[in-house]
């Protein structure tokens, strides 16, 4: 086998069959679907059960609890057969013919992962997004994907869907995300891969379609499971502290985390009172748990009025 794709879905019974239709010929001997069913309680189970019940290479694996997505990815990781792994998202779609190049690309560069762009949906806009690394087509140390700190990079470009990866992360145990978080799980699994892969390559592919701000986003959500942000967070400084390239490598995750806390912390008059008040805490505690010093330089980068929330919300100077 190829190519396993997997596809995780919850309650997309008004964009799987768009999902499914974009992929075109299912029936191919290189590339199996896998369609992991978390808990759906709308139409999904039924509409998946269709494209089963009409296609070989379809399986579908069912969740009897709703578990996120990390986990449900995860699910489908284990079952894959094929010799590379790419992931997409119910709600989003692909060109005809996209996966068949995806997977001709990652033979040809022999990486261990490759990103490609991609193309954000927005009602009837759409905008190329590009991978914000400059060599194209060519092997590369995915270290050389994480710095400057003061630009965006690899590691900022966390969508697991836009990429394929090769069944030797799978083998060398860095393929998995972490179970349990509902955002920001691509962060740390992205950073995982360019800390510890040993190669890979951007391609200007354009052939995912992300549909940006749909109403059951997380990007579209105030409630708890945003918070998810700090452990997936703490996750990435914690193995840049163990690297031996720590001191090179930690401002960039510090600036990152930052940059999260910031967003979140922009948007509290969004959440319910109870919650922004939980999120002022966890926001205190995940900054009384970074080293010092770093963290203080990179919140005196900021500018005032962003500098000055800092400095009230969590506490540093």
């Amino acid at each position: 086998m190829g190519l396993s794709v997997i596809i995780p879905c919850h309650n997309v019974a008004e964009f799987i069959t768009e999902a499914v239709f974009s992929l075109g010929s299912l029936d191919r001997p290189d590339i199996e679907l896998i369609f992991v069913d978390d808990a759906s309680t709308d139409q999904t189970g039924t509409l998946l059960e269709r494209v089963r019940a009409r296609h070989s290479s379809v399986s579908i694996l069912t969740h009897s609890l709703n578990q996120g997505v990390a986990s449900a990815r995860n699910t489908g990781i284990d079952a894959a057969q094929g010799r590379y792994i790419a992931f997409l998202d119910a709600d989003d779609f692909v060109a005809v013919g996209y996966f068949e190049e995806l997977l001709r690309q990652a033979e040809r560069l022999g990486c261990d992962f490759l990103r490609t762009d991609h193309v954000r949906v927005s009602g009837r806009k759409r905008t190329i997004e590009r991978v914000p690394f400059g060599p194209r087509g060519t092997r590369c140390d995915p270290r050389s994907g994480i710095l400057p700190v003061d630009r965006k990079t690899s590691v900022d470009y966390p969508y697991p869907w836009a990429g394929i990866y090769s069944r030797r992360l799978f083998e060398r145990g860095l393929l998995h995300f972490t179970a349990g978080l509902h955002t920001c799980e691509d962060r740390a699994w992205n950073w995982r891969l360019h800390l510890r892969a040993e190669s890979f390559a951007v391609v200007g592919l354009t052939g995912v379609f992300y549909r940006r701000g749909t109403a059951h986003s997380l990007t579209a959500i105030t409630d708890p499971r945003q918070f998810d942000f700090i452990p997936a967070f703490d996750q990435i400084v914690e193995d840049v502290l163990t690297d031996p390239d720590a001191d090179r490598l930690l401002p960039k995750a510090l600036r990152s985390f930052r940059a999260m806390m910031c967003y979140h912390l922009k948007r509290l008059p969004d959440y319910q009172a109870g919650h922004a008040d939980t999120l002022r805490t966890l926001c205190r505690t995940a900054a009384d748990k970074l080293p010092r010093e770093p963290f203080r330089m990179v919140i005196a980068d900021l500018d005032p009025v962003r500098r000055a929330q800092m400095t009230d919300l969590v506490g540093r100077g």
